[in-house]
């Protein structure tokens, strides 16, 4: 008999067990999904947005680990959590992270710095960002910090490409007066004989003002060092930012003195440019900041077209090329040119060159005419994925 009711009670402790065990693997999955649904709304684009999370099961129950630099993403999982009645420690680290010391802000210090992938020279080149330009900083490892740049790009740049600044230190810089350089490439240097070089700079580069005379410009880099450039070389930062006529003609102008550079992958300098790289650069020299990737910039702006019928086009449209979805694969976005009228379009592909979509044109383009996808309008176009630097000014605020 009490073999019977020990045998019975045992059966009862593991039903109870597994029923048990199945309803936390239940919530374990709602936890998943719902991790899942609000990376999905918050931060759809990894390129852009830092949202890895994870769970741990434990004794104690649920934890949730992992970073973000989305405070408001996880607050919203929480709250999601706790509607459903499934409670989770939070233990996820939330960037920019406190190790910082409130250094959470930088400045590239070199003409353009290389942003890689993961934090290591070996890594892919992701992107790049040309001297001056204000970057947020996330966190720090080894020699390598994470940093999130204008356009919203996550990268990795080593501890010589920026010069960290606190709080008080950026609201100073910003607030300096600027000179934008304005040559493709050229140099700075120690004295107005240019008895020897400082640096290398590239067209976009922004420096701190510190006088002038009739045919210099003193300038000053975010780590402090001073130098020398040319006056007719680059402008004063105001004066070129209300000279901007925002005009299609402006933008091909821009596009042809980059004739010849080469294509370099991850490039967004004129030392070196990728198609996407290419026309953010062109954008950028004309006072618009516009997404990185050729598949981020076809989404921002208005759709011309996308049945070949390039008469609908206007010169300083962004033409985008690739694979087209079908029943099996969804659309792949790879190439991405600016249309300059005569039925041509000029692009970065192996260099900087001009393309025609005229099957008689002696540089008629016959492979990316057989992948075209569609044209986009972002020329004057407002779109959130899209900033004016007249109205935005991130230089000054």
């Amino acid at each position: 008999m009490k073999r019977l009711l020990f045998i019975k009670a045992f059966v009862l402790i593991m039903i109870a067990l597994n029923m048990s065990c199945g309803v936390r693997m239940g919530q374990k999955k709602i936890l998943a999904d719902e991790i899942e649904q609000i990376k999905n709304v918050f931060a759809p684009d990894k390129r852009t947005a830092l949202f890895n999370i994870d769970v741990l099961d434990g004794p104690s129950g649920f934890t949730l680990i992992g970073e973000s630099n989305l405070p408001h993403a996880i607050d919203s999982l929480e709250a999601v959590l706790k509607k459903k009645g499934i409670e989770a420690t939070n233990e996820v680290r939330i960037l920019p992270s406190d190790s910082l010391e409130g250094m959470t802000t930088a400045v590239i210090n070199i003409s353009a710095a290389n942003l890689r992938s993961n934090p290591k020279h070996s890594a892919e080149l992701a992107t790049q960002a040309t001297l001056g330009t204000v970057v947020n900083v996330l966190k720090k490892e080894g020699d390598w910090y994470l940093i999130q740049t204008p356009d919203k790009y996550l990268a990795w740049v080593d501890t010589g490409g920026i010069q960290l600044m606190n709080e008080s230190q950026i609201t100073e810089w910003k607030a300096s007066d600027k000179i934008i350089y304005t040559n493709t490439y050229g140099h700075a240097f120690n004295s107005i004989d240019a008895d020897n070089r400082i640096s290398d700079v590239v067209a976009g580069s922004i420096l701190k003002l510190v006088d002038r005379d009739d045919t210099h410009f003193k300038i000053e880099f975010p780590d402090g060092r001073q130098a020398y450039i040319l006056k007719d070389e680059a402008q004063e930062y105001e004066t070129w930012l209300s000279s901007l006529d925002y005009t299609a003609e402006s933008l091909i102008e821009t596009s042809k003195t980059l004739m010849g550079v080469p294509y370099l992958w991850g490039g967004t300098s004129t030392k070196g440019v990728d198609c996407s790289g290419y026309t953010k650069t062109i954008y950028f020299l004309n006072g618009m900041v516009i997404p990185r990737d050729a598949s981020q910039q076809v989404h921002a702006g208005k759709l011309i077209d996308s049945i070949a019928d390039f008469s609908k086009l206007e010169k300083g449209d962004l033409l985008f090329f690739g694979r087209k979805a079908t029943e099996t694969s969804s659309e792949k976005v790879v190439h991405v040119g600016m249309w300059i009228g005569d039925n041509q379009f000029i692009h970065s592909s192996e260099m900087v060159r001009i393309s025609s979509v005229d099957k008689e044109s002696p540089n008629y383009d016959a492979y990316n005419v057989g992948r075209y996808l569609r044209t986009q309008r972002l020329l004057n176009e407002d779109d959130p994925l899209l900033q004016n630097l007249n109205i935005t000014k991130p230089i000054k605020d």
